[in-house]
């Protein structure tokens, strides 16, 4: 049986609010393996983005051990912390936000071979990417050039190129029209599975978590 690429056991997470602890996450224990997908859905506040803080390093967690490509990470050690969690998003988690989050001076293939340089494996397919992801036309130009389901196809070819064990997607389709974000979720899941690698998807949009393997419903969280 293939190991998890995401193991989660007991993770908790609150903040200050008024004076007061708030807890969103307590005793969390999950795992995903590769070619999984979870869905992670829960009303405004019940801890969707904070978990997907938590599994990037971007925010620490008050309790418990977040595992992610064979590498651990215990809430009671912070030996180098930021630093190994900024190799492991550099080489192994790709992260796909609402808005495509493209630099906005560099064309479409520009910023995929740029994600690919940096996780060590600029080779030459990243235009490639773009064609499979539909907007290999548009390679050559720049986002503000372009349509956001078109810009939002190649944050995926950003993703895609780097070959993570884990993609982390937070409302990947949530400024695009339905139509738009149904062709965009086609992509992000069929690559996403023929590749093997992990998806905790993070939204609000039902239909599109029925699409995943598993649910986690947080809006029952303290």
């Amino acid at each position: 049986m293939s190991s998890p690429v995401l193991a989660i056991e007991g993770l908790s997470k609150g903040f200050a609010s008024g004076g007061q602890r708030v807890s969103v996450l307590t005793g969390l224990t999950l795992s995903v393996l590769p070619g999984e997908s979870l869905a992670v859905i829960g009303r405004s506040g019940s801890g969707k983005s904070t978990l997907l803080n938590l599994l990037c390093g971007l925010q620490r967690a008050d309790g418990g051990v977040i595992t992610v490509a064979g590498e651990s990470f215990d809430s009671s050690d912070n030996r180098d912390f930021d630093t190994r969690w900024a190799e492991l998003r550099r080489r192994s988690i790709g992260v796909v936000f609402q808005d495509a989050n493209l630099m906005p001076a560099l064309s479409l293939v520009e910023n995929v071979q740029l994600r690919a340089n940096l996780a060590g494996l600029a080779g030459g397919g990243e235009r490639r990417w773009l064609e499979r992801l539909g907007v290999g036309a548009e390679a050559d130009r720049y986002p503000d050039q372009v349509s956001g389901g078109q810009a939002q196809r190649a944050a995926l070819a950003m993703v895609f190129a780097m070959a993570p064990s884990l993609i982390l997607a937070d409302e990947p389709t949530g400024s695009l029209d339905r139509h738009t974000a149904d062709e965009v979720a086609d992509c992000l899941f069929d690559v996403q599975r023929n590749s093997g690698c992990a998806l905790v998807l993070a939204t609000h949009d039902r239909e599109l978590a029925g699409r995943c393997n598993h649910l986690l419903d947080l809006s029952g969280t303290p």
